[in-house]
């Protein structure tokens, strides 16, 4: 079998810093011809977007795919709800996990995996303004500690 690669189109560092990871699940996109040869020119962002259950379906909203240049009449509204594949049973929990306060689903990376686009969802706890601040505090100090190493290996 086939090893199929991996090209990280967008990721939503965002997300990182403000919302704690619990769970991440890997789901499919449904997009139009036009929004796929975007993606693959990397015209997309990720910030401030966010996924919702309607009906049983999963949408993601806010994220943004630059219109294809050569696209014309077949180009679709760059903000518009576009639906996530995923199962049914999936969604169900996820649905369960957000009846939760301060629990929400994120889009966190969207990549292609061979010819196909998939997007990495988490399922996300908001974080606090001390516990960024402790999350900035311990990545200053791992770099510090690593540039220390690398300064004695040399």
């Amino acid at each position: 079998m086939e090893k199929k690669t991996i090209k990280t189109i967008a990721q939503n560092k965002k997300a990182y810093h403000d919302y704690f990871v619990d769970e991440k699940f890997e789901v499919g996109i449904a997009l139009a011809g036009t929004e796929v040869k975007s993606i693959r020119q990397g015209n997309v962002n990720l910030k401030d977007s966010y996924c919702k259950i309607n009906n049983g379906e999963i949408f993601v909203v806010g994220m943004h795919i630059s219109p294809y240049e050569k696209g014309n009449i077949f180009n679709k509204d760059p903000l518009r709800e576009r639906k996530l594949l995923m199962h049914k049973r999936e969604i169900l929990k996820l649905f369960n996990n957000i009846k939760k306060d301060g629990v929400s689903i994120v889009p966190l990376s969207l990549y292609l995996k061979g010819p196909v686009v998939k997007m990495e969802i988490g399922l996300c706890r908001g974080k606090k303004l001390y516990d960024k601040r402790d999350a900035i505090a311990a990545r200053d100090v791992k770099r510090e500690i690593d540039r220390n190493m690398r300064d004695k290996n040399n």
